[in-house]
């Protein structure tokens, strides 16, 4: 009774569309989780996003949850994990997406998820990673160990806000590095960010990753936003 009082004064919204929840939904309401545009790229290796790293770098998988279309919902949730401090955002989509990934057989067989690192000066500054939650929400679920210490950032780059592709690629080339991760060596890592444009920053953790022996590199986000 005091949470339905609660409710009254302070009535719990969808973040994705602004309308209220109802009793048993919880930060995204039932007809966001149906109608936000899937991508469905777990069910097919030959995705956009896997040929991005064609070429590029050695991955097993890659795939987002979501389409990123400007001022969409998508758009509007990824801002409000981002910059709103709405963490619950991350771990909620999260355990979404891990449903799905389990049942693919390009994810299925991940035994950690680590997340994009932020440089702990911006970490500091935002009060979180928000590519953290994510990385838990997927955790709960898919039934694997999450990792935030074994991969960090030594350096502090730019914000690859309206960065060319190149450009994206020499902002973070060298500066993500490793520690203590001899433990990983013969895992399956999943990697994860919130969004993915040109893949430059995931490449550069991908890359730093697979100096681990006998590693298998998948990637998975939130959202794909097309350059």
């Amino acid at each position: 009774m005091l949470n339905d009082f609660i409710s009254l004064i302070f009535p719990q919204v969808c973040v994705s569309c602004g309308n209220s929840l109802y009793k048993n939904e919880q930060t995204i309401c039932t007809y966001c989780i149906y109608h936000l545009p899937k991508t469905n790229f777990h069910l097919d290796n030959d995705n956009p996003i896997a040929k991005i790293f064609w070429g590029r770098i050695n991955i097993h998988s890659a795939a987002a949850f979501y389409g990123f279309n400007k001022g969409g919902k998508v758009q509007h949730l990824i801002h409000q994990l981002k910059y709103k401090g709405h963490k619950e955002i991350g771990y909620t989509i999260g355990k979404l997406y891990a449903f799905d990934l389990k049942q693919s057989d390009y994810f299925n067989t991940v035994h950690v998820v680590i997340p994009v690192p932020l440089h702990p000066k911006k970490e500091k500054k935002r009060g979180y990673n928000q590519s953290e939650s994510f990385a838990q929400g997927l955790a709960s679920v898919m039934d694997a160990e999450v990792n935030f210490t074994s991969l960090f950032r030594a350096n502090e780059s730019q914000t690859q806000t309206r960065k060319s592709r190149f450009s994206r690629w020499e902002n973070v080339e060298t500066i993500f590095q490793l520690k203590n991760a001899e433990f990983l060596a013969g895992k399956h890592i999943l990697l994860v960010d919130d969004v993915i444009t040109t893949g430059a920053t995931l490449e550069a953790c991908a890359q730093t990753l697979l100096k681990i022996p006998d590693v298998k590199i998948s990637i998975a986000t939130i959202a794909y936003a097309h350059n």
